[in-house]
């Protein structure tokens, strides 16, 4: 591309479109499309290409975003609420909706209002909390009318992590109340997002999208980018519960192995994707199966959830101890129960 000409960008994830090497991203067979190369197959053919940015670039824009008075929509997954939820809060200043998306991947029985309670009595300054599902259309009316009440231009900026549905989301608004044919790349899959790009909803609001931060403890990270869709749930999850007495584990896949090892008899309820296939060990000091993965040991309270970053999460009803084996670099924690 010469400096003289006018710079393009992707339409689908914002990054600076070029000719000229297929080996960089931005890459297209040319100038005249709207999408790169990376994005053309991932949206027709399903492939992903991986892309290494690091979070010090999303930081920065992030922090970009902090120095415009414009209101900030913050979209989190559901069923992986980040640990420190407060961060990207901390980062920007700016008036804050937070939104809780996939709803739907929730079992029906769980109330938004204790959804929305949990995350309020956090303390963290948001103007609303808001429980949304992109895939069944739900509080979408809801979310338009807050965003209208409380936004202070016609910009808003879309944050969050990456996976969190913030490219979803737009095209849903796209969709819905939109005549512009424009759509962003969404896979669930890891950065798709590249640049910021906007958005004109109406002439009264233009959405901007954001990358999303990298969780670099998110089992999304370090495994197989096939189990990726395998580990990301697409309808409701009908929650597994296993009745467990020290000296019995749980093995997820060959992802994770759970051993309880000491306590009551205890209640170990899953809330991870239906497609995973979960086993229970009955012997557990007997086998050995992936206790060569890095170990983490938790004393769990009554009424716990241990995290599994990306992955999901086992609520747990009394207390006891417990053994983890996973990778030893994705991210577990203990929190009080969210369900």
């Amino acid at each position: 591309m010469n400096n003289d000409e006018q710079i393009k960008t992707c339409s689908g994830c914002g990054i600076v479109l070029q000719d000229q090497n297929v080996l960089q991203e931005g890459y297209t067979t040319s100038l005249e499309n709207d999408i790169c190369q990376r994005c053309f197959r991932m949206k027709n053919y399903g492939e992903y290409q991986v892309v290494t940015k690091s979070n010090e670039e999303y930081l920065n824009i992030l922090k970009s975003v902090g120095e415009t008075k414009d209101l900030v929509l913050y979209i989190t997954d559901l069923l992986n609420l980040e640990k420190n939820i407060e961060q990207i809060r901390n980062i920007i200043s700016n008036k804050m909706i937070l939104v809780l998306n996939k709803k739907d991947v929730l079992p029906k029985s769980v109330k938004e209002t204790k959804l929305i309670k949990y995350l309020e009595e956090k303390n963290i300054c948001f103007e609303e909390v808001i429980v949304i599902s992109v895939n069944k259309n739900y509080n979408i009316d809801y979310l338009l009318k807050k965003i209208k009440l409380y936004q202070t231009s016609k910009k808003v900026y879309v944050v969050g992590h990456t996976n969190a549905g913030k490219s979803s989301l737009i095209n849903k608004l796209i969709q819905n109340y939109s005549t512009n044919v424009q759509e962003l790349t969404m896979s669930p899959l890891p950065s798709t997002t590249l640049n910021t790009i906007s958005i004109e909803i109406n002439e009264y609001l233009t959405l901007i999208d954001t990358p999303g931060l990298v969780d670099t403890g998110s089992i999304l990270n370090h495994i197989d980018p096939s189990m990726i869709k395998k580990i990301s749930p697409r309808k409701e999850i009908k929650p597994k519960t296993f009745q467990l007495k020290p000296n019995q584990s749980i093995i997820i896949e060959d992802i994770v192995r759970i051993d309880y090892i000491e306590g009551e008899k205890n209640s170990f309820t899953l809330f991870v994707s239906n497609d995973l296939k979960v086993k229970r060990l009955l012997n557990a000091s007997n086998k050995n199966e992936l206790k060569e993965l890095s170990k983490i040991t938790y004393a769990v309270k009554y009424d716990e959830d241990l995290v599994i970053n990306g992955l999901g999460f086992v609520k747990i009803v009394n207390k006891g101890l417990i053994d983890v084996y996973i990778d030893k670099n994705v991210e577990t924690f203990m929190r009080k129960s969210l369900i």
